[in-house]
C-alpha cells in the first residue's frame, strides 16, 4: 500500500532541518519511501489542505496509566506521600492500569504523539493496551523501596523487570521494554545497582526520577556531601543508558557529568512548574550539547499527556528564567519533541525525522482554524499558537490511527465508558483520601 500525503508544508527535522513548502511525503506500508517528490504512483492521496506535516511526536516520560487521578488533589502540598502513593497502593489494579492506559493512548494519539515512555506498575498490562491501540512505546516496570499495588515487598519490581524484559524485547516492533527505579530517594544504592546490572545485561533503557525535590537535594547533600547526579555517577549509574527524568536542580558540574556521560535528560515543564519546584538549568544543558527531550509526567502532574501543550510552556518559563526573549528558538523546541525524543529513546535510527527508510510516524497539524492564520513561520504556529485540537491526522509505523481529528479503529466514548465504570471503587476510595488531606 503506497499513501501519498500532499499539499503540505513539511517539516523534516532532519539534521539540516530541511523544510519543504507546499510539498509532499509518500509511505509505503510503514516506510517513508519519498519527499517532496510527487511522481511516485500511489493507491490513496490525501490533501493535507496546506497543513503542516512533522514527525509524530516523543514523550519521554509519563505514568499512562494516573489517567484516572487527572485533578485530584492539585493544590495539595508533598501530594505524592500524602495523596498520590496511598491511594495508588489501594485502588489501582490490573484492569484499572489497563483500561487506563487505553484511554491515555487516544489522548496520546489525538495530540499528535505517536511515541511514549511509560513507568508505572503492572506494566504489562500497559504493553497490551499499546500494542491493542497501535502506540509506539518503551515501557518501564516503577521500583520502590515499598510494598504497593503490584508488589507485597519492597523492590518487588527488579524480579518484574526482569519478567517483563525477558517477555517483550525484540518480541513486538513497537514495544520496547526498560527498567524504572523510581528516584534517587526512593531507592536504596543496593537497589540501583541491580536496576542497572538488569539493564546493562538486556541493553535497556534505564529512568529513573532525578534531582526533582528540595528533600532529595538536602537527603543527599547532609548524607553523602553530593548532588543525587554525582552519587548516581558514583555508583556506576551516569550512563548513555540513563534517561534522568526532571533534573530541575541539577548543578552546573552535574551538567557536565551528564554530558561526559552521555545522559539522556526528559523535561517535564508543565509538571515541574506546576508543583512550584523549579525550573531546570535548560539554558546550560543546551550549551553542554545533553540531549534534553520533552516528557508530560502522569495526567495527575501535569494534568494533560500531550506534547504540544508543553511546547509554548517550555519557551515561555526558560524565557522568563533567563530573563531573555531570543532564548530557545521555536525550531529547538520542536526538535526537543521529535528528534531529540527519537534519541532520548534510542530510535533515532528509525523515528523523530521525516527522512527515506525511516518508519512513518507522521503528524498532520491542520492550518484551517482561526488560531493558526496567519503562518509566517511553521515552527513558531506550532510553538505559540497550536493546540492539540489542530492535530489533524497520525500515523504510527504506516497505520493512520487518527483521520479529520478523530481516531480511526477506536471509539473514544466506548474507551472512556470502560473506563468510567472501572472507576467506581477508585472514586470511593479517592474521596476518603481527599478527606484526609
Amino acid at each position: 500500500m503506497i499513501t501519498r500525503i500532499e499539499n503540505v508544508t513539511v517539516l523534516t527535522m532532519d539534521k539540516d532541518c530541511t523544510e519543504y513548502k507546499n510539498s509532499s511525503v509518500t509511505i509505503e506500508n510503514d516506510t517513508i519511501i519519498a519527499i517532496d517528490d510527487a511522481t511516485i504512483p500511489a493507491d490513496e492521496v490525501i490533501d493535507g489542505q496546506g497543513g503542516i506535516l512533522m514527525p509524530g511526536m516523543v514523550n519521554t516520560h509519563s505514568h499512562l496509566a494516573m489517567i484516572p487521578f487527572r485533578g485530584l488533589g492539585d493544590d495539595c502540598p508533598d501530594r505524592l506521600r500524602r495523596f498520590l502513593f496511598p491511594l495508588e497502593s489501594k485502588t489501582m489494579t490490573p484492569r484499572l492500569v489497563r483500561l487506563s492506559s487505553e484511554y491515555a493512548a487516544c489522548e496520546l494519539m489525538l495530540g499528535g504523539v505517536t511515541q511514549v515512555f511509560d513507568m508505572y506498575f503492572y506494566e504489562d498490562e500497559v504493553t497490551q493496551a499499546m500494542v491493542k491501540m497501535n502506540m509506539r512505546a518503551t515501557l518501564a516496570e516503577t521500583i520502590l523501596d515499598f510494598a504497593h499495588c503490584n508488589s507485597d515487598k519492597p523492590y518487588g519490581g527488579l524480579d518484574y523487570s526482569r519478567w517483563f524484559i525477558n517477555k517483550w524485547k525484540n518480541s513486538h516492533p513497537l514495544i520496547t521494554p526498560a527498567i524504572a527505579p523510581h528516584a534517587t530517594n526512593t531507592n536504596s544504592a543496593d537497589a540501583l545497582k541491580e536496576a542497572n546490572e538488569i539493564s546493562a545485561e538486556n541493553d535497556v533503557l534505564i529512568s529513573t526520577h532525578v534531582s526533582e525535590m528540595d528533600y532529595e537535594m538536602d537527603y543527599f547533600r547532609k548524607e553523602y556531601d553530593m548532588t543525587p547526579v554525582e552519587f548516581l555517577d558514583s555508583i556506576g549509574l551516569l550512563t548513555d543508558r540513563l534517561l534522568a527524568v526532571h533534573c530541575i536542580h541539577a548543578t552546573e558540574s552535574d551538567v557536565r557529568l551528564m554530558k561526559d556521560r552521555g545522559v539522556r535528560v526528559s523535561h517535564c515543564v508543565g509538571s515541574n512548574t506546576k508543583a512550584g519546584k523549579g525550573v531546570m538549568p535548560l539554558k546550560a544543558m543546551m550549551a553542554e550539547g545533553v540531549n534534553v527531550s520533552l516528557g508530560t509526567d502522569g495526567a495527575s502532574s501535569g494534568n494533560t499527556i500531550d506534547l504540544i501543550t508543553q511546547l509554548g510552556m517550555v519557551t515561555r518559563a526558560h524565557k522568563t528564567a533567563n530573563h531573555d526573549r531570543g532564548a530557545f528558538t521555536a525550531k529547538e523546541i520542536v526538535a526537543m519533541a521529535t528528534i531529540e525524543g527519537a534519541k532520548a529513546l534510542r530510535t533515532d535510527h528509525i523515528t523523530g525525522s521525516i527522512e527515506t527508510g525511516k518508519k512513518a510516524d507522521l503528524v498532520l497539524i491542520e492550518t484551517q482554524s482561526v488560531n493558526m492564520f496567519p503562518i509566517h513561520d511553521p515552527y513558531s504556529a506550532l510553538v505559540y499558537s497550536a493546540n492539540p485540537s489542530n492535530v489533524d491526522s497520525v500515523w504510527i509505523n504506516g497505520v493512520q490511527t487518527v483521520s479529520g481529528k478523530k481516531l480511526v479503529y477506536h471509539d473514544l466514548m466506548e474507551i472512556r465508558k470502560e473506563l468510567d465504570e472501572e472507576m467506581t471503587e477508585f472514586r470511593r476510595m479517592a474521596e476518603i483520601q481527599s478527606q484526609q488531606i
